[in-house]
């Protein structure tokens, strides 16, 4: 019978799916699978009852593929589906080990840029004092501030980039910005990574892996023109040893030439990019579940 695919209800229509996945339904149901959807306002307002009022009960073994939510409202939603005989294929303990990086971080640290992170609360950015403390075993040289799950890349300037880690004053501006903007939606905690270089316009490839195994190599959302073929011998293994059914893992050739793991995300949650067809992770999906 296929597998349950639980989408984002358009807001303006809680009859259809969110405009921004339709496409991706439109493909589950070509290809045999069920689509239930849900109110995604309902979930972060705190109400996941109301939130999957619409998904049939029993309707089985089932997959997210909707916005980004915080691994509580996760945890609510997996909880909320259960009472309808309804099974996440993500556990919330895999969901977070994959969405957030220091869930992540160990396993892919000899391929990833270094990081360190502090647990912090929105609106609650920590001083230049503890940062320089945090960041010592970085040393100096540029670095990058995010938070457990998302960058403010788009404000490189002023809420991501570091020249100097070694100049607390400026990083501890860059990181209260960041956590300006983020606002409600800062996750988790501030994350500080050590700078890599990348090769200039090569772009990001976002690789998806359902089961341990790749089963489709994409653009990343923000360069769909950019597909780089990256190697996966060192990458693997890792995924594996993570041990969550879905992720994705974003990978960049750095100037030496190795290919580094940017960022590993839960799949459920991941985007793909613009034009990509969303069959063949529709089929690879699909199958885990019969």
């Amino acid at each position: 019978m296929g597998a349950t695919f639980i989408v984002c209800a358009d807001p303006l229509g809680p009859r259809r799916a969110d405009p921004h996945f339709a496409g991706e339904a439109r493909a589950a149901r070509e290809l045999g699978h069920r689509v239930a959807l849900i109110d995604h306002d309902a979930l972060l307002a705190g109400d996941p009852a109301a939130a999957v009022a619409a998904v049939p009960p029993g309707a089985g073994p089932a997959w997210y593929r909707g916005w980004m939510v915080p691994t509580s409202a996760y945890t609510a939603l997996d909880g909320a589906l259960a009472e309808r005989s309804v099974r996440l294929l993500t556990s919330p303990e895999a969901y977070r080990r994959a969405h957030e990086l220091p869930g992540w971080y160990a396993t892919f640290e000899a391929v990833t840029p270094r990081s360190v992170w502090l647990p912090t609360v929105p609106g609650v950015a920590p001083g230049a004092a503890v940062l320089a403390r945090l960041t010592a075993p970085l040393g100096g040289g540029p670095g990058n501030v995010k938070d457990y799950v998302k960058s403010r890349k788009h404000e490189w300037d002023e809420a991501c980039y570091v020249p100097d880690l070694a100049e607390p004053d400026r990083l501890a501006a860059v990181v209260a910005r960041l956590v300006e903007l983020q606002g409600d939606f800062l996750a988790g905690g501030v994350v500080v990574r050590a700078f890599e270089r990348f090769t200039p316009g090569a772009g990001e490839a976002r690789v998806w892996w359902v089961d341990g195994e790749p089963v489709r190599v994409t653009a990343h959302p923000d360069s769909p023109g950019l597909l780089p073929e990256p190697g996966l011998d060192a990458v693997r293994p890792l995924v594996a040893a993570l041990g969550c059914p879905f992720v994705t893992t974003d990978l960049a050739l750095r100037e030496d030439g190795r290919w580094r793991v940017v960022e590993v995300g839960d799949g459920q949650v991941s985007d793909l990019p613009a034009g990509a067809d969303p069959a063949p992770l529709f089929k690879a999906l699909g199958a885990v579940s019969e």
